[in-house]
């Protein structure tokens, strides 16, 4: 909670002017049944109209002041309740958008999503209303009270007698309700998971009629989700009523108490007028703060959530370059070596074991084996998305891991398994933000084999729709080789990028980029037409190779590679 007030600092002078300004309406506020009692015991009295009048407009003139300064301060405090927040949802995106891969495996996207939308609200909503009744709850409770004992000691008694049950009471349901807001946060956490997993899914559960099993789990998380904030909010909503009982309760003495005081002379007509306003307005401010801190207990859960987030250390550490020791002659380094790399997302089975291999400039690498072999955790480390539990990856002979990270990535055109295109024109997706020349776009376009089918779309305004569901698989994997080749990487990374592409099509982006491209070229693949060309291929099985070499060389030496081959190929070795 601490980390996530330093957001409001700066905003302190801004909020003191506004709690000044609702401090004045609230004094003002008070005044007005003092004013009405006076009127009714000293100045009706006098049979003086006028002077009624002229009292009667004072509380006017008071009642307009309380609004004038109220709807003020009210402004005051949305606007620092605004500024603040979008100060910390930036920052939170930041954050969010630096987080290793692993750290957002553990936060979970469902998670991240929840505390960048719900919880950033409730604080939002929470910090305006502590502006909006932080204040004048307050003063009116106290203020309230110090004016009644002016009235009448006697009777604010019965009120000084209540104020202990009642904070009693609060405290005790708030330190209840802010565990059971917590659960409630993280139930929302399930549901949106759920919901973007049907979202994303929408083909495939249509497509196996599987629409009631969907429905079912929805309404599972959604029940739970349900339950929690019942819960939550029932334990707080109890602090409603037994505050009401216990002011009631004190109302009904009051009224009591004073009907004999005024009959014995002791209270005078207005001041029992007075103070039964008074102790409405009491009630009112209690059940106020009540409220309060309702909204306080679900944000500091919410706080609690969005700390955590921005709190997060970095995990992956820049390090310290080897220094260059020596003055001879020494060969020039592989442009890419794994050397002896392990690595296990749970810590307990691996899922690449004992990798170790070179690529020299300009060499091409293709990895192929089964589903799960590790071939896409291979290219996450190279590209540090991970990092390796053992062994090293290297550069030009320099470690990965000493790279600025911005740095290391930029060495970088890649396609995933699974990439992502936006909702923006075809350009906008190919450029990303790059602000490359159109010639450049041009020559990975042809590259790509997507000048045709672009040409035909209506050219590179085209609008892509939200996933790119308005391309077909073939039309989305151009797209995205020519987003990676547009940028002229140092190392190009294409994760079963041509997996939708027709053997024709495949073949002549295989010519082209051979001829166009010169760097160093690593290709995951599930067709052996697609790597058979490279200067090496490394065969994966269960995260372990089973062989390393040229095509002509695994024919030879690695079973597993053959077995691939003679069932895509039809067994004709080469």
């Amino acid at each position: 909670m601490k980390y996530v007030l330093r957001y409001v600092k700066p905003h302190i002078p801004t909020m003191v002017f506004g709690f000044s300004i609702k401090f004045t309406g609230t004094i003002l506020d008070l005044m007005i049944p003092y004013i009405l009692s006076y009127i009714i015991d000293e100045v009706t009295p006098k049979n003086d109209i006028s002077l009624v009048i002229r009292w009667g407009l004072v509380m006017v003139l008071c009642a307009a002041l309380v609004l004038f300064c109220n709807v003020w301060a009210n402004r005051v405090a949305s606007a620092v309740s605004r500024d603040t927040i979008e100060a910390l949802r930036h920052d939170l995106f930041h954050k969010i958008s630096y987080l290793s891969s692993s750290q957002v495996d553990a936060f979970t996207i469902p998670s991240l999503v929840t505390r960048m939308t719900t919880d950033t609200y409730h604080l939002h909503r929470t910090l305006n209303m502590i502006q909006r009744m932080g204040v004048r709850a307050p003063i009116l409770m106290l203020g309230g009270v110090v004016v009644t004992m002016m009235i009448d000691p006697y009777l604010s008694g019965i009120l000084c007698f209540l104020i202990p049950f009642m904070t009693i009471v609060v405290v005790r349901i708030s330190q209840k309700s802010i565990p059971l807001f917590t659960k409630a946060q993280q139930s929302a956490d399930d549901m949106i998971r759920v919901v973007r997993e049907n979202a994303t899914g929408i083909r495939v559960i249509k497509a196996l009629s599987r629409t009631d099993h969907e429905m079912k789990r929805y309404d599972a998380v959604n029940s739970q989700l349900n339950a929690d904030e019942t819960r939550a909010n029932v334990t707080m909503a109890a602090s409603s009523p037994l505050i009401n009982l216990l002011l009631n309760t004190g109302l009904v003495a009051v009224i009591l108490v004073g009907a004999w005081r005024v009959s014995t002379g002791n209270m005078k007509p207005g001041a029992i007028v007075a103070f039964l306003t008074y102790f409405t307005i009491i009630l009112n401010a209690v059940m106020a703060v009540s409220r309060l801190i309702t909204m306080t207990s679900r944000a500091i859960a919410s706080a609690g959530r969005v700390e955590e987030v921005l709190t997060t250390p970095a995990d992956m550490k820049i390090g310290v370059p080897a220094q260059e020791s020596g003055t001879g002659d020494r060969p020039e380094p592989p442009h890419i070596a794994f050397e002896h790399v392990s690595f296990s997302y749970n810590k307990r089975a691996k899922n690449l074991d004992n990798i170790h291999f070179t690529l020299e400039h300009g060499q091409s690498l293709g990895i192929i084996g089964p589903t799960g072999a590790g071939k896409s955790t291979l290219v996450q480390l190279l590209l540090r998305l991970y990092d390796v539990d053992c062994g090293t990856i290297s550069i030009s002979g320099r470690d990965i891991t000493t790279f600025p990270l911005k740095e290391l990535r930029q060495k970088f055109g890649v396609v995933f398994q699974n990439d992502v295109l936006f909702k923006e024109t075809l350009l906008q997706n190919i450029d990303m933000g790059r602000n490359l020349s159109l010639s450049r776009i041009d020559e990975a376009v042809s590259v790509a084999q997507a000048a045709a089918f672009i040409a035909e779309s209506g050219g590179y305004e085209k609008a892509i729709a939200v996933k790119g569901v308005n391309l077909s698989g073939g039309q989305k994997q151009r797209v995205l080789i020519s987003r990676a080749l547009a940028g002229h990487p140092e190392i190009l990374i294409l994760d079963d990028s041509s997996s939708a592409l027709d053997y024709k099509t495949d073949a002549a982006f295989r010519s082209a980029l051979k001829d166009s491209f010169s760097g160093t070229t690593i290709i995951i693949a599930q067709r052996i037409s697609s790597i058979l060309h490279c200067d090496k291929i490394l065969v994966l099985e269960d995260g372990i190779p089973m062989g390393l070499g040229t095509h002509e060389e695994l024919l030879k030496t690695c079973s597993a590679y053959r077995e691939i081959y003679d069932i895509q190929m039809g067994g004709e070795h080469v």
